[in-house]
């Protein structure tokens, strides 16, 4: 079984929890996102279980930023949707309480994140100097995808 997280946007990420005991988290890239969503389907599409974020628009954000997240985020489900990955969306409040961060901020979900899988490196690139959150955040994911889809 494979478990995949998702946290959609600019700044999320997406996760892979294989049931050998692998795990592998990813800084949003559109181009390397839809290579390893093909690379799952051709080997375990059958043994996939999907948590996708249910995201929708922000007060106080902009009609243009709210339209560009809106089709990236189904642009996601298209991805999906084409290579037989099945998935569910998972609403934040519902995925946050599995691991008691409502009302928490981001610094939260990374050192949550940074517990539950001390092995995994969520600092995104070289240049960077703090854990990213997306990243975090698409691995809560995907391990709520293991305890309750699998």
């Amino acid at each position: 079984m494979v478990f995949v997280g998702i946290d959609p946007g600019a700044k999320g990420g997406w996760s892979i929890i294989h049931e050998a005991g692998s795990v592998e988290s990813h800084i949003w890239d559109d181009i390397k996102f839809i290579e390893s969503m093909r690379d799952l389907s051709l080997t375990n599409y059958k043994n996939c279980r999907c948590a996708l974020e249910k995201v929708g628009a922000m007060p106080k954000q902009g009609l243009s930023s709210t339209f560009k997240f809106g089709e990236s985020y189904g642009e996601i489900q298209g991805i999906l949707k084409a290579l037989g990955i099945p998935f569910q969306t998972v609403p934040p409040q519902t995925w946050k309480k599995s691991f008691s961060l409502i009302n928490q901020d981001k610094s939260k979900s990374i050192e949550t994140a940074q517990k539950l899988f001390p092995g995994v490196d969520l600092i995104p690139t070289e240049r960077s100097r703090k854990a990213s959150d997306g990243m975090a955040e698409s691995l809560l994911l995907a391990e709520y995808a293991r305890r309750h889809f699998g």
